[in-house]
C-alpha cells in the first residue's frame, strides 16, 4: 500500500504546491486537511475541490469555530491567556484545535506523516510537531518549506508549470494568520522595528483615533465564560464575534510588541484581538470580586506558567492538563454580569456584580454603617510585623542596620 501523509492545508499558494511537491519528493499519497477556526476567506467546499484539484486524494473539511470557541479560546479566557502580559495567544490557540482533526484524519485515511507549512524559525513548527506526537508518538512530521526547500519562487514556478488552480502573482508583504480570538501581521516593513503600523495593517479594528460614540454593554459570565450580551444569550462563539464587531469598531485589542519566540530570536507582531482583550478586560475585574485573595494571588502565577506552555506548544503536556484542573477550579464563583465601557481603543469596566460577590459594602465603606471592627487593627499590625521586628532587632545588634543615607536615600546594608 502506498504511504499517505496528511498535509494541513489552508488553500494558498504553498500548501496547494505542497501536495504535489510532497508527492514527486517522497512517493506519498496527499491527503489535505482544511479547519475552519473562524479565519473568514473561502468557503470550505471550495478549499476541498482546490486541494483534490491540486492532487490530493482525500480531502478532509471541519467547521471547527464552536469546537474552538468552546474548548480553546474559553479555558485561554478563564487562564486570562496573555503572552508577555499581552497577546492573547491568537496563533498559539489554533494551532492545537488543528493538530487534532490532523490526527484523527491520519487515523481515518491510514497515514503515517504528517505535513505542515511551516518554516524553520517560527514558533508554530513546534507547536504542530510536538502537539502531534503528544497526541500520537506514533506518527512523523514533515515540513516541506523547511524540509524539502519548498520556497516561495519555486512554489509559483511549480504551480505554472503544473497550472495548478491557485493564483501565483499576487504579492502581500505581511504574513497574517487569523482566527476568530485574533489576527496576527508580521515580516514586511514590520521587520524594522522602528517602523510603525500604516493602516492597511489592520482589518479587524477600526481607527481608535476617530472612535465613534462610546458603546456601553452588559456582560454575563457563569463560571468564567460568557453567556449573554446585553441580556441576550449568546454561545462561546457568539460571544467573541460579537466582542470582535462591537470592540473592533472602537479601535479595542491593537497590540504592537517584540516578542521572544520559543525558537530564541525576538520577533516583532502587530495583533488584532478586540473580541479577546475586552472579554478578557471584564473577566479579569469579576475574577477580582468574586475569587478570594490567596487564591488569586496563587492563580496569577498559574496564568503565566499556563500562558508560556500554550505559547511553547505544549497544550497537550501533562503540565498544562494539571494547570487546567487548578483553573477550573478557581472559575466556580465567577458569575455575574460586568458593564463595559468601548470607546478609543479602551475597554474599561464600570460595573460588576454577582451573587457570589466577596465584596461587602458594609466592610468596604468608611461612612456610617462601617462594620469592620478597627480595634483589631493595631494587634494585626504588631503580629503580622513581628518576624520582622525581631530580625530589625538582631540585625541593630550586630552593627547591620539599614543605612539612611542622605535626603532620604537608602544606603546597602555592610556585611556582618
Amino acid at each position: 500500500m502506498t504511504d499517505r501523509v496528511v498535509l494541513a492545508y489552508s488553500g494558498g499558494l504553498d500548501t496547494s504546491v505542497g501536495i504535489g511537491w510532497i508527492a514527486e519528493a517522497t512517493g506519498a499519497e496527499v491527503v489535505a486537511v482544511a479547519v475552519d477556526v473562524g479565519q473568514g476567506g473561502e468557503d470550505l467546499e471550495v478549499i476541498r475541490r482546490r486541494a483534490l484539484d491540486c492532487g490530493a486524494v482525500e480531502a478532509y473539511v471541519a467547521d471547527a469555530r464552536d469546537e474552538f470557541a468552546e474548548e480553546y479560546c474559553m479555558p485561554a479566557l478563564q487562564a486570562n491567556g496573555l503572552y508577555l502580559d499581552r497577546y492573547p495567544l491568537v496563533s498559539a490557540l489554533s494551532r492545537p484545535v488543528i493538530v487534532k482533526h490532523l490526527v484523527r484524519a491520519a487515523r481515518q485515511f491510514g497515514a503515517t506523516t504528517v505535513a505542515h507549512g511551516c518554516t524553520g524559525k517560527g514558533n508554530d513548527q513546534v507547536r504542530f510537531e510536538v502537539g502531534i506526537t503528544s497526541l500520537a508518538p506514533d506518527l512523523t512530521c514533515l515540513a516541506p518549506v523547511r524540509d524539502l526547500a519548498l520556497t516561495r519562487d519555486k512554489a509559483i514556478e511549480f504551480a505554472e508549470r503544473k497550472n495548478l488552480p491557485i493564483a501565483t502573482t499576487k504579492h502581500n508583504p505581511f504574513s497574517i494568520d487569523q482566527n476568530v480570538w485574533g489576527r496576527a501581521v508580521e515580516t514586511g516593513y514590520l521587520e524594522d522595528i522602528w517602523n510603525g503600523p500604516t493602516k492597511d495593517v489592520y482589518s479587524y479594528t477600526d481607527d481608535p483615533t476617530f472612535p465613534p460614540v462610546a458603546d456601553e454593554l452588559v456582560l454575563t459570565f457563569e463560571a468564567g465564560v460568557p453567556v449573554a450580551i446585553d441580556g441576550v444569550a449568546v454561545t462561546p462563539l457568539q460571544a467573541i464575534q460579537e466582542m470582535n464587531r462591537r470592540a473592533g469598531a472602537q479601535g479595542v485589542g491593537r497590540i504592537d510588541i517584540v516578542e521572544d519566540r520559543l525558537v530564541g530570536i525576538k520577533s516583532r507582531e502587530v495583533y488584532e484581538a478586540p473580541g479577546a482583550i475586552a472579554l478578557i478586560a471584564a473577566h479579569q475585574e469579576l475574577e477580582n470580586v468574586t475569587v478570594e485573595r490567596e487564591q488569586a494571588r496563587f492563580k496569577r502565577g498559574v496564568e503565566q506558567r499556563w500562558t508560556e506552555l500554550v505559547y511553547d506548544g505544549q497544550w497537550f503536556s501533562p503540565l498544562k492538563r494539571s494547570l487546567d484542573v487548578f483553573i477550573a477550579d478557581t472559575q466556580r464563583y465567577v458569575s455575574g454580569e460586568v458593564r463595559l465601557m468601548l470607546h478609543g481603543g479602551r475597554a474599561t469596566v464600570t460595573g460588576r456584580r454577582s451573587e457570589a460577590s466577596l465584596y461587602d459594602f458594609n466592610l468596604a465603606t468608611y461612612d456610617t454603617g462601617d462594620s469592620f471592627d478597627q480595634s483589631a487593627a493595631k494587634g494585626f499590625i504588631e503580629i503580622y510585623g513581628l518576624s520582622s521586628k525581631l530580625a530589625a532587632a538582631r540585625d541593630v545588634k550586630f552593627g547591620n542596620a539599614p543605612d539612611l543615607g542622605q535626603a532620604g536615600g537608602i544606603g546597602t546594608v555592610e556585611g556582618a
